[in-house]
């Protein structure tokens, strides 16, 4: 669909001679863009997916929403109703950063690994996912109950 949207984009008719081509350029650059978008969305689920198995849970549970978030909570160690504060607008950033955290501390990373967890989270994760990190239990107490 998005090649689709591409070449009807480049193709579409000249109202406007002294453009030059203009709608070319914006759906290459748009197209391009568009591209690496689908790059790190495919990076992140595939961490994900890897980061789930490392910590003895389904794979698959990394990439279905909502789900991945219960489960994510139940490896860092942190309550299923903490599930609910990630949906409270601003009050889901705070605990959104906290959970990063909590998840560089469950593979014996350092609190400043899961700042760069949350804020470059398309870095980080394949980091944590493809390096040497290993699964040391849930660092925020005892795991939650599914």
């Amino acid at each position: 669909m998005g090649v689709m949207l591409l070449l009807a984009a480049a193709f579409q008719e000249d109202t406007n001679p002294g453009r030059g081509g203009a709608g070319l350029i914006g759906a290459l650059f748009g197209g391009a863009f568009f591209l690496v978008w689908l790059a790190v969305i495919v990076l992140i689920f595939v961490s994900l997916w890897k980061i789930f198995e490392k910590a003895g849970k389904p794979g698959w549970a990394g990439i279905v929403p909502i789900y991945n978030a219960i489960v994510l909570l139940e490896i860092v160690g942190r309550p299923i109703w903490w599930f609910v504060l990630l949906l409270v607008p601003c009050v889901g950033i705070v605990v959104g950063i906290i959970l990063c955290i909590d998840l560089a501390k469950s593979f014996g990373k350092d609190a400043g690994y899961g700042i760069g967890l949350a804020l470059l989270g398309f870095i980080f994760f394949p980091m944590l996912a493809f390096g040497d990190a290993r699964y040391v239990g849930p660092a925020a107490g005892t795991p939650a109950r599914v």
